[in-house]
């Protein structure tokens, strides 16, 4: 496996977080394992990756049950098709990947736009599933447009995912410094929770937010007119974060060239 899982034991509940190698970024798939099923969150950029932690779930010996992607960047859903299963997201999400149209991979490979396009609309609430409390909750702004926040209140477990990163450096592209800290500060707001599952990197505590907070202002204080400069001055600042590629792919929108 080029890729790694963490495994937390919840009770009733295991979390398996697959995380890809930092070629890409340290994207995460979780692997949530309720006692009768699998519920997947996230597909990966590279098909390779996700087969790795679909090839991983089902040596669990349980039925994936849904792939459940969280937002409209390709990391997240290039791979849902390698799943197998029903792939639901938020309805603006949905409309996202639509507009986004055919995704192409850092090696050319084109992945159509009608393997990526989710079956299911996901609405915000509350949901049982084999028995265990799954809480949806939207939000915009921030690293996306829109984001699905997960959340399992009976386990501790909040599923970030993009909300959040785990010592990789951040995609700026949205260009919402100032929405992205208001969402962690609601989160960090949340109480009962001990365990957050990041979208880039390992899972962590809540002294994570105050990680992300940090590399937020300085982004903010480092940020000027010039892509390269910017992505200097954050690597340098941040030399032990992995994923430095990300700038790049960040700085396309934050600094387009003029025609």
């Amino acid at each position: 496996m080029n890729g790694s899982v963490t495994v937390l034991d919840k009770g009733t509940v295991r979390i398996h977080s697959y995380m890809s190698p930092a070629d890409t970024f340290h994207t995460t798939t979780q692997l949530i394992e309720t006692p009768a099923r699998i519920i997947a969150i996230d597909a990966q950029l590279l098909p390779a990756y996700a087969d790795e932690a679909v090839a991983y779930a089902q040596g669990l010996g349980k039925p994936i049950d849904r792939l459940i992607v969280t937002h409209a960047h390709p990391d997240h859903y290039n791979g849902a098709s390698r799943f197998g299963v029903p792939v639901h997201a938020l309805a603006r999400v949905s409309e996202q990947i639509v507009t986004r149209g055919d995704s192409r991979l850092p090696n050319g490979q084109v992945i159509p736009l009608a393997d990526v396009t989710p079956d299911v609309v996901l609405l915000p609430g509350t949901e049982v599933i084999d028995g265990v409390t799954f809480v949806f909750e939207a939000v915009s702004g921030g690293e996306a447009a829109d984001e699905l926040l997960i959340k399992l209140p009976e386990q501790g477990v909040l599923i970030a995912q993009d909300l959040v990163y785990h010592d990789v450096h951040l995609y700026l592209g949205n260009d919402d410094i100032t929405g992205w800290l208001r969402a962690v500060d609601t989160l960090a707001a949340e109480s009962g929770y001990d365990t957050i599952l990041a979208g880039h990197g390992a899972p962590a505590g809540p002294e994570v937010y105050e990680d992300i907070r940090r590399y937020l202002a300085d982004a903010r204080e480092l940020l000027g007119d010039d892509g390269d400069a910017y992505k200097k001055a954050i690597v340098d600042k941040y030399p032990a974060h992995v994923g430095p590629y990300i700038i790049d792919i960040a700085n396309r929108s934050l600094f387009p060239t003029a025609d």
